[in-house]
């Protein structure tokens, strides 16, 4: 593989390629750093090792087949960290394999690693913490080949005071006292599938667990479990269907571990343990969807991955199509329409967010010195959705398309791909129906920024009412306020609820007498639902709501989700008379964030490094 395609790595793919990595963890939570040693057997495809990934790591030493080895450190890159060359003590041939093992420290800054205070938990007595690799902070954890185009298992073993317990993306492997110190307990871990480097993740919390199905066990501080595993009780039944679309699931156990409020995404696949935030437990019907999401990732994503960030679409669009296949399969052809529909207007917001003629708007756009994490956006899920169900009407429907998708994984399963190899294979599949394929305008959907050139034409049966009851609210003038009534919302679904905000925030602001008597007729400010919520109080600061700004920043502080707190902050933001207060929450609330939130909401509110130390 060429080097310039694999713009966030500074590793060689083409001189050697990692096999299998064995990892000794010694967490210190005093210091917050992690004291490692990793062993990584690696094969020469040339006659030479290559380089490691890393970022902000102390190198302490490095062998090779046990002997000491020489090493040097490169210049630092703004996000791709740092180059670690090590010069190998002897001759090595192509097809040789040679286990080299690094010994280092993590810094107390490591962007993969969040470290939290009792007081940042749930149960507020013992420190946690919990890694998040994608896309490219596992080299601030382990100095690896970091890139989703290497995959190799792994063996782990992780040393943890007494009283904590540690679960990782693999199988557990038996528990021991630790040797060195006995107030330390050392877990042990296997990963025997291959997958890749950014869906490492390592959790240590004093938690509790529940058995949720006959391979899934839910994972949270006891505060959260019993309701956990009330919410995911429906996890088999997910797996089950997953596999009648798609075939055997291949990784043994699914767990599913509640982290904290802080971390930052809905969800994230790490194979045998899928992380959630809490925001899903708030009565949110948007959580069988999250799962539904996240298990088709051990599919599409974590069996068959995108070879680079830049085809990143690969793994989210077919993991958006999958889940929506899901639900259809669970519930019905409408509801899969309804959600596809919810789909295009994120996609329309993202779009609007970077502008239309942003190269990030791109299904594959070039991330030659481009921050992967600057680029995430709904555009990889929902572009990448509306091409695959594009693809399935003209191809003969969601049966015939399923087909496809399942053969894809089958084909791919246990290597990464690149959208050139997809393209040749979906031709390949489809072979008698090439001539409607040549018609296909790839271009446009692949390289073109902005909407995609084909918007297809959903099922609105249960968007209908949404849509007729928000142009009723866009219309009103104040002499028709008095015809609203509660039952209009009764009549409707969470997630038909959460539709009608979203079609008012893709309108004019609502007159502020138009939300205050929303509010006295719905009483949207009890529910508790995370996704109702947010888009509400958003629509309130729109309007200029002053009572809602206080609550708009504190639901964009009390949890780390960034689909919530990003836009929650961009919000206050852009209310002029309150923009310096979104600056000081964000600034007094920073700490307590995740690294990654914490960098994109400072980039949001234009708070440079410069204004940091200055407030």
């Amino acid at each position: 593989i060429p080097e310039k395609i694999h713009p966030c790595s500074f590793s060689s793919f083409t001189r050697c390629v990692t096999k299998h990595l064995n990892l000794s963890f010694h967490l210190d939570f005093d210091r917050h750093i992690i004291r490692g040693k990793v062993e990584l057997t690696v094969e020469a495809l040339e006659d030479r090792f290559s380089t490691l990934d890393t970022k902000d790591l102390k190198i302490i030493s490095a062998l090779a087949n046990g002997q000491p080895a020489r090493f040097s450190l490169g210049p630092k890159h703004s996000f791709k960290g740092t180059p670690l060359d090590i010069t190998l003590p002897f001759e090595i041939s192509r097809g040789q394999h040679v286990i080299v093992e690094v010994t280092y420290e993590t810094s107390t800054s490591a962007s993969a690693l969040q470290w939290l205070t009792p007081e940042q938990t749930a149960g507020k007595k013992q420190p946690y913490l919990f890694s998040q690799c994608q896309a490219h902070h596992c080299r601030s954890m382990v100095p690896c080949q970091d890139s989703p185009s290497v995959k190799h298992t792994y063996y782990a073993q992780v040393s943890v005071p007494k009283d904590l317990v540690a679960v990782m993306s693999a199988m557990r492997d038996g528990q021991e006292d630790d040797p060195q110190d006995s107030n330390r307990t050392i877990y042990r871990f296997r990963q025997p599938v291959l997958f890749l480097p950014s869906v490492y993740c390592i959790t240590i919390v004093i938690t509790c667990s529940r058995e949720i199905g006959p391979r899934s066990r839910v994972w949270s501080e006891k505060e959260f479990v019993d309701k956990a595993a009330f919410e995911f009780s429906e996890t088999e039944t997910m797996l089950k269907t997953a596999e009648d679309l798609v075939g055997p699931y291949v990784w043994g156990q699914y767990d599913i571990l509640v982290l904290p409020p802080s971390f930052p995404y809905g969800g994230m696949e790490n194979p045998c343990l899928t992380f959630a935030t809490p925001t899903l437990l708030a009565g949110d019907k948007s959580l069988s969807d999250v799962i539904a999401h996240e298990i088709s990732h051990s599919w599409t994503g974590n069996l068959v991955t995108n070879k680079t960030w830049e085809h990143f679409w690969l793994n989210e669009g077919h993991t958006v199509y999958l889940e929506r296949m899901i639900g259809r399969c669970m519930k019905s052809e409408q509801f899969r329409q309804f959600d596809a529909i919810g789909g295009w207007k994120d996609l329309q917001d993202s779009v609007n967010t970077f502008g239309a003629n942003n190269p990030l708007t791109n299904l594959v756009p070039s991330l030659q010195d481009v921050d992967p994490d600057d680029a995430f956006s709904s555009v990889p899920y929902e572009k990448g959705f509306a091409l695959l169900y594009h693809l399935e009407e003209l191809m003969g429907g969601p049966e015939v398309f399923m087909g496809f998708v399942k053969s894809y994984i089958q084909m791919f399963a246990y290597s990464s791909v690149t959208t050139e190899e997809w393209k040749n294979y979906l031709f390949t599949y489809f072979k008698d129906k090439v001539n409607i394929l040549k018609k296909v305008d790839w271009n446009a959907w692949m390289f073109t920024p902005g909407m995609p050139p084909v918007k297809p034409q959903y099922d609105t049966t249960l968007a209908d009412a949404c849509i007729a009851l928000s142009q009723k609210w866009i219309k009103a003038k104040d002499q028709d306020l008095s015809s609203f009534k509660k039952s209009d919302v009764k009549v409707l679904s969470s997630q038909q609820l959460t539709e009608f905000l979203s079609l008012l925030l893709h309108e004019d602001p609502l007159p502020l007498s138009h939300v205050k008597k929303m509010q006295e007729v719905y009483d949207l400010n009890a529910y508790m639902n995370s996704e109702i919520r947010f888009r509400w109080l958003r629509l309130c600061v729109r309007s200029r709501w002053e009572e809602a700004v206080p609550t708009a920043l504190k639901m964009a502080t009390e949890q780390g989700r960034m689909k919530f707190t990003r836009p929650l902050f961009r919000e206050v933001y852009n209310f002029e008379k309150y923009r310096d207060e979104a600056v000081r929450v964000f600034l007094a609330s920073q700490a307590a964030m995740h690294p990654v939130t914490s960098g994109l909401v400072a980039k949001d509110l234009k708070v440079g490094a410069s204004n940091t130390t200055s407030l």
